[in-house]
Order: C-alpha cells, then sequence, then structure tokens
C-alpha cells in the first residue's frame, strides 16, 4: 500500500466511521429526530454497523485501520513503524470529516434542540435545563456527546481504566480474528467479527465513559465541537480529552503484547 492509499483509505473510511457513528447518537439525542430516545441498543447497534460499513470502504485501500489504537498495536505486531503518521493523519481529518458531515445532516435537528428553552436553560425553563446547566458547568455542552465521549462518573483512574480494558478487548479480537491475509489491517470477515465486537464492548463495557476506545473518534469530533457556529453549545470538556486519547493507546499496546507473548 502506497502512503497516498493509505491516507485516502484512512480518510474516507474514518469520516464514514464517524458519520454513521455519530449520526446514531444525533439520531437518539437531538429533539427533532425521528429516532430520538431510541436508547443505548441503538447506539451500540449503531456504531457496530458504522465500524462494519467503514471497514468494507476502505479496507482495500488502507487495510482499514480507522483508529491510532489499531496501528499501534500493528506496528508494535509487525515492528514497523513507517506509515503510522500517514494512518494517524488520515484518521484524524477523516473523524472531523465525519463529525461535520453529522453536522450538516442534522443542521436543523441541531437548531432546534440548542434553541429550546426546557434543554438550554432560560424564561420557563424546566427540569432538564438543570441538568444541561449542570453539564455546561462540568465542561461538557448539551450536545457535545453526539461528537465526543464523557464519563458518568469522573474518576481519572476509573476512567482511563475502562478505556484501556475495552481497548484490549477489540484490539485482542483484531488481531486474533480481524486481520487480512498480509497481516496489516482488516479483512472481509475481520470487518464483520470486529464489528460484533464493538457492540459487545458497547453494551457491556459502554456506560461507564461511552467507550471511545478509539483516539481519532474522540478527538477529531471534540476538535469539530469546538469550531462549529453551534448556538449554546456550551463546552467540549478538554479537561477529560486526554483520557479517550490515552486510554485506548496505552490498549492497542497492552493488547499487542499480550498477543505477542501469547499467540505470537
Amino acid at each position: 500500500m502506497s502512503s497516498s492509499d493509505i491516507f485516502i483509505g484512512e480518510t474516507i473510511g474514518t469520516a464514514v466511521l464517524i458519520l454513521l457513528g455519530g449520526g446514531v447518537c444525533a439520531a437518539v439525542t437531538l429533539k427533532a429526530s425521528k429516532a430520538r430516545n431510541a436508547g443505548w441498543l441503538a447506539i451500540a447497534f449503531g456504531w457496530g454497523f458504522a465500524v462494519m460499513t467503514a471497514v468494507y470502504i476502505s479496507g482495500p485501500l488502507s487495510g482499514a485501520h480507522l483508529n491510532p489504537a489499531v496501528t499501534v498495536a500493528l506496528a508494535i505486531k509487525n515492528s514497523d513503524w513507517s506509515n503510522v503518521p500517514v494512518y494517524f493523519a488520515g484518521q484524524l481529518l477523516g473523524a472531523m470529516i465525519g463529525a461535520a458531515l453529522v453536522w450538516a445532516a442534522y443542521y436543523g435537528q441541531f437548531h432546534a434542540h440548542l434553541t429550546d428553552r426546557e434543554i438550554v436553560g432560560g424564561p420557563g425553563a424546566q427540569a432538564t435545563a438543570a441538568k444541561a446547566v449542570e453539564a455546561e458547568e462540568k465542561g461538557a455542552g448539551p450536545v457535545l456527546g453526539i461528537f465526543s465521549t464523557g464519563p458518568e462518573i469522573r474518576n481519572v483512574v476509573q476512567n482511563l481504566a475502562t478505556e484501556i480494558i475495552g481497548t484490549v478487548v477489540l484490539i485482542l479480537a483484531v488481531l486474533t480474528q480481524g486481520l487480512n491475509d498480509n497481516g496489516n489491517g482488516l479483512g472481509v470477515l475481520g470487518g464483520l467479527i470486529t464489528a460484533l465486537v464493538v457492540v459487545s464492548i458497547g453494551l457491556s463495557l459502554g456506560g461507564p465513559t461511552g467507550y471511545a476506545i478509539n483516539p481519532a473518534r474522540d478527538l477529531g469530533p471534540r476538535i469539530v465541537h469546538a469550531l462549529l457556529p453551534l448556538p449554546n453549545k456550551g463546552g467540549s470538556d478538554w479537561s477529560y480529552a486526554w483520557i479517550p486519547v490515552v486510554g485506548p493507546l496505552i490498549g492497542g499496546a497492552i493488547a499487542a503484547g499480550i498477543y505477542n507473548v501469547a499467540f505470537a
């Protein structure tokens, strides 16, 4: 794979991943969406199908890493770091593009949601406003969850451990079951297996932090949230932002170490 193929494949694939994954979060969250309040099952399966779709689209070009934790793990496994910067660049750019596309697709819904006094506060606001104000005081605006993750209980050690554990499960599944014949990315069957593993992680381990398990998936959309001209959007919770970046990278490295010791 050439550097240009890797960059293009990762950009397109990660954009699709975030468009569909962030899209299901928007569909469940925003007040004028037909899928509002569809629940955690919809989010977990939506992200799983997003992974599957993105892998099948980008796999022929880049091997469909779509996740810096996967890239780090494969670099450790294969002892080859030469293309890591190109993968990282495509993943971050793609994540930002995908987040911007979610905003475009739900533009009217964002406006309706963020100008609703019951959601963002103001005269006549109800109990939901108090929740929004409380969230904003903690640094997270009322729609930040559409773009990036956040903890239900803020405990640095627990939050970091949750992201590490979830990522170890994901990367071990990728390394043992998901790789293509060249061992440098996800294969056709691996895309389906990985998608189902993501659903499982979401259902079983997603409750505490929202299971970023992917630094680009969290950081790129968080940057877009900070830049977009959304009314009453609140903060981007930068004090938490390092956890869904560092945790998955640690988890990817641990999983690669386990693989090299136990499976290689």
